[in-house]
């Protein structure tokens, strides 16, 4: 009863916290709001017809570099490889708020008629393929320039200063570099002036559009990787028995690892994902080859359960190499954190979340097994990260093409949500009594 009784006395105190923005102001952004929606959807189109990869953004840092200026902003250009960072000054006392969209594509071949699909063509890792945001950072970017568009209207009925920054490499830096968040935020983006605290969203294509979810504390899951390289000895298709087959060991070691999951994880303390992603062998069908190479994800939301993955990993794969008188050599590499909405910043801001799209519209949501970069900020100062629903109202959400994969596709209906909620979330809190 404690705690009931609790929640809902932070709920009040949260609701009274945002009443101080002036109903005149509230009502212009609103206005302001619908006003730019075709332009955000021009934004993402371009940037969804010329995408590029991680650390590799170089158009698109030129684009948004130079809009911002537009603005009168105070922009730094290129910070991180290819991001861009856009200050806001007021010039009136208040917090330093950061808002954060990433701008990285991936090596997908687009699979659909849209007029402005994307041509792209690159070589990622050996291979040829097509570029494509099939994760909605398009989206992002064309959102956070419409909240940015709008701020600078209102520059003076705001307080404090907003930092606007415009993230490379969110999927990950090529092999051997630097980049995304956590070179950001070695640049010292954080800093000069020093952010209070940070504010994010990320598209949901299967979500409902006019939806937004969102989770106090653990919210999206560490995201790891590894490579495992199994050698065996070569011989003739014809006679596997003169060598040792790694194809034959590599698959054993795929089922293997899933019994990590199934049979040695306590998964009451939380949810855990070992996926292989990648495995190469062989160059003929008449050859049993030497070696063969996977690769693949770990996600994790316990700090101890993620290292005893990394370590059964180790273990699974060695072992069963050797019985079949292989060798595996494993790499483990830790990468992205849990994405942790700070739960005292989370409980001040639902009413705000509420006031942009409703109070059924606003949903309490499980963890995902996706991962975020993000939790790189959240490490550092306070943060709030949210999805935005991406799809039409009348599709089936079981049917709607996954993120990451050639079909993926978004309502533009969507990109409208993702500003007012942004936007709610930077003024209120400037607002917020302290």
């Amino acid at each position: 009863m404690k705690k009931i009784l609790f929640s809902v006395a932070l709920l009040v105190l949260s609701m009274t916290a945002f009443t101080q923005v002036p109903a005149a102001l509230q009502a212009k952004l609103d206005q302001q709001v619908r006003a730019i929606e075709p332009k955000v959807i021009e934004w993402r189109r371009h940037f969804h017809q010329y995408p590029e990869l991680s650390n590799r953004e170089t158009k698109t840092g030129a684009y948004l570099a130079e809009y911002l200026k537009g603005l009168g902003l105070e922009v730094t250009y290129p910070v991180a490889k290819t991001g861009v960072v856009a200050l806001l000054k007021t010039g009136k006392p208040g917090p330093v708020i950061a808002l954060r969209s990433d701008i990285d594509a991936l090596p997908v071949t687009e699979r659909n008629s849209l007029p402005f699909a994307s041509k792209e063509k690159v070589t990622f890792n050996g291979q040829e393929t097509g570029v494509m945001h099939a994760c909605g950072h398009d989206s992002h970017m064309a959102m956070l320039m419409g909240v940015a568009d709008i701020l600078v209207k209102n520059k003076s009925e705001l307080r404090g200063i907003i930092k606007f920054i415009f993230q490379p490499a969110e999927e990950g830096p090529p092999k051997g570099e630097e980049g995304g968040a956590l070179l950001m935020i070695k640049e010292g983006v954080l800093e000069n002036p020093k952010v209070d605290v940070i504010f994010g969203q990320h598209i949901w294509a299967a979500g409902r559009v006019g939806d937004v979810w969102y989770r106090p504390g653990g919210f999206m899951a560490a995201a790891d990787q590894f490579t495992i390289r199994v050698k065996g000895r070569q011989a003739h298709g014809s006679a596997p028995w003169m060598g040792v087959d790694p194809i034959v060991i590599s698959a054993q070691i795929i089922t293997g690892l899933q019994t990590i999951i199934s049979r040695q994880s306590e998964l009451t303390k939380g949810a855990a994902v070992i996926t292989v992603g990648r495995l190469h062998s062989g160059i003929r069908e008449n050859i049993i080859p030497e070696e063969s190479v996977m690769s693949g994800t770990i996600r994790t939301f316990d700090e101890g359960m993620r290292d005893r993955i990394h370590e059964s990993i180790r273990t699974t794969a060695t072992r069963i190499a050797e019985s079949g008188g292989a060798t595996a050599e494993v790499e483990t590499l830790k990468l992205g954190s849990v994405t942790y909405n700070d739960l005292a910043l989370t409980e001040k801001m639902i009413p705000s979340i509420q006031k942009a799209v409703g109070k059924d519209h606003a949903i309490l949501c499980n963890a995902v097994t996706g991962a975020e970069d993000f939790a790189d900020f959240q490490k550092v100062v306070p943060g709030l990260f949210f999805f935005t629903g991406g799809s039409a109202v009348d599709k089936d959400a079981t049917k709607i093409a996954d993120h990451h994969t050639p079909d993926f596709m978004l309502d533009e209906a969507a990109f409208i949500t993702g500003v007012k909620t942004m936007l709610a979330l930077t003024v209120d809190y400037m607002y917020m009594k302290k």
